[in-house]
């Protein structure tokens, strides 16, 4: 097992390192930032008008025709606000030090544009299922944009282990860890308790997923920064240091801290791009799942919802966690990880800090299994059909249950690995439909805003190129399943087919 976790390592290492994934995603921002002129700038004011401007805790309730637009953003946030926000940006400051925080700043704004981009595809390939519900995400538009249903393939089998499997299993392990270590919780009982509440949503499908995402995101969100921002008040001679040691540490690690962190420059670009692309997930193919199934007037519009999100993720949760961190002096050269933010909460808010930092963890980890669960879902279906999700479901409580008991440093290292491997074919279709993006862009820029009829979304015809978006998408001919009785004949081959449904027992 040793040995194989080495091999796995040494992988990773390669695929997230300098010259791997890090030049790749952030080139593909840098990219899709000047083709699409700033999109991240020019429209901010209009995204920041398109999500606040109908936020609510009770929105109309999801259905077949998929969710409102603030509910799939706080779906896709609820997977991007994770573990990564406090553990992750943890390890960054004490591995590549301060200036690894000004790294992420920039591989986030360039993966503002990035995220634009999946969320524009996945509105326009999205598609329905056998029992008429939206569904949509990488795999959709690589097969139907791109035209390779190998890649799709490949990438629905990577993000089903990397997200639903190994990636619920390493967020339920957290939950556990810091329960035990903050309340001497046992595992065995926070499993259980993750367990059922995960089992409740999961059972209740799309409708109670937005339920749960609209209202405790938001929540979430608003109780960790009002924690942080409490210490960040009380210690306001620290945060122009902080600054200080986040500006010259990008360029001068060691100047920055005075040699506590033992690191250079590419350390701190490498660590700082490297956990920031982990939390914000902009090239990754994980949140277009959310952002396909948004019912808005234009994919534009879910584009600049999707530049929301991560903002809301980087700029402000993750900056949180790194002031706090830089305010209160709890930057030591040693601790890492969860247990650097564990120390610098504890130092700002006393004796409470660990248990505040726990009680967080369990509300970022458990969204985040939620919205991975949601996204691996939908590349079931495209996989092998709506009637698998069951056993899909099962597997994935499973998993959240052993994760919970078990600490194996090889499952980290596999979620590591499949989270690289599913950006592989997600980066390829985002450059190769860079051209139906900056259409779509200008469709809205051009048409849609000046209230000519434009040519994508619920008010355009359809458009000859893209026959599967016309407002409320056809369920993909590819998907259609064959007769009952083809599948005697058929063996194999039609195993993994759909069953014809009835309209009517569906709307029953």
């Amino acid at each position: 097992m040793d040995q194989t976790t080495q091999i796995i390592q040494s992988i990773n290492s390669l695929l997230w390192g300098m010259y791997g994934l890090i030049p790749l995603l952030v080139g593909t921002g840098l990219y899709f930032t000047f083709k699409l002129r700033f999109v991240q700038i020019k429209r901010f004011v209009m995204a920041v008008k398109h999500v606040f401007g109908g936020i609510t805790l009770f929105g109309r309730k999801a259905d077949k025709d998929g969710m409102s637009s603030f509910q799939s953003l706080a779906t896709a946030i609820s997977a991007q606000v994770g573990t990564g926000n406090l553990a992750g940006v943890a390890t960054a400051i004490a591995m590549g030090g301060p200036g690894a925080i000004f790294w992420m700043w920039i591989a986030a704004f360039f993966g503002m544009a990035t995220i634009f981009s999946e969320a524009v595809l996945a509105q326009l390939y999205r598609t329905r299922d056998a029992h008429g519900h939206l569904t949509g995400g990488p795999a959709y538009y690589i097969s139907q944009g791109l035209g390779s249903k190998t890649l799709a393939a490949f990438f629905s089998v990577a993000i089903i282990i990397a997200l639903g499997f190994v990636g619920n299993m390493v967020q339920a392990n957290s939950i556990a860890g810091a329960f035990y270590t903050a309340f001497n919780v046992p595992t065995w009982v926070t499993g259980i308790f993750t367990f059922i509440i995960a089992g409740f949503i999961f059972i209740g499908g799309i409708r109670r997923i937005a339920s749960f995402a609209e209202k405790m995101v938001p929540i979430m969100a608003l109780i960790y920064v009002i924690g942080s921002l409490t210490i960040i008040f009380t210690n306001l001679e620290g945060v122009m240091h902080a600054l200080e040691m986040i500006f010259v540490g990008a360029f001068d690690p060691m100047a920055a801290t005075g040699g506590v962190i033992g690191a250079g420059i590419k350390e701190a670009i490498r660590y700082g791009v490297a956990r920031g692309l982990f939390s914000n997930e902009a090239g990754m193919g994980s949140t277009p799942h959310a952002h396909a199934v948004a019912r808005v007037k234009h994919p534009a519009e879910q584009g600049l919802a999707a530049i929301i999100g991560l903002f809301i993720d980087t700029f402000i949760v993750v900056n949180m966690t790194a002031f706090v961190i830089l305010c209160t002096g709890a930057l030591d050269g040693t601790t890492t990880g969860i247990a650097l933010t564990q120390k610098a909460f504890t130092l700002g808010l006393g004796t409470i800090g660990n248990g505040f930092v726990a009680v967080c963890l369990l509300f970022f980890a458990f969204t985040t299994i939620v919205g991975w669960y949601f996204f691996a879902e939908q590349n079931v279906k495209y996989l092998v059909g709506v009637r698998y999700v069951s056993i899909y479901r099962v597997l994935v409580l499973a998993f959240i249950m052993a994760g919970s008991f078990l600490h194996v440093t090889l499952v980290w290292e596999l979620a590591d690995l499949f989270n690289g491997l599913m950006a592989i074919p997600n980066i390829i279709a985002l450059i190769g439909l860079s051209k139906v993006v900056g259409r779509a862009l200008e469709d809205y820029e051009k048409k849609f805003l000046a209230g000519e009829t434009p040519e994508f979304g619920e008010l355009a015809p359809v458009p000859a190129d893209i026959p599967r978006y016309n407002g409320v998408p056809a369920q993909d001919p590819a998907l259609e399943p064959k007769p009952q009785h083809h599948r005697r004949l058929g063996g194999l081959r039609n195993r993994f087919r759909r069953r014809p449904h009835n309209a009517q027992e569906n709307d029953a």
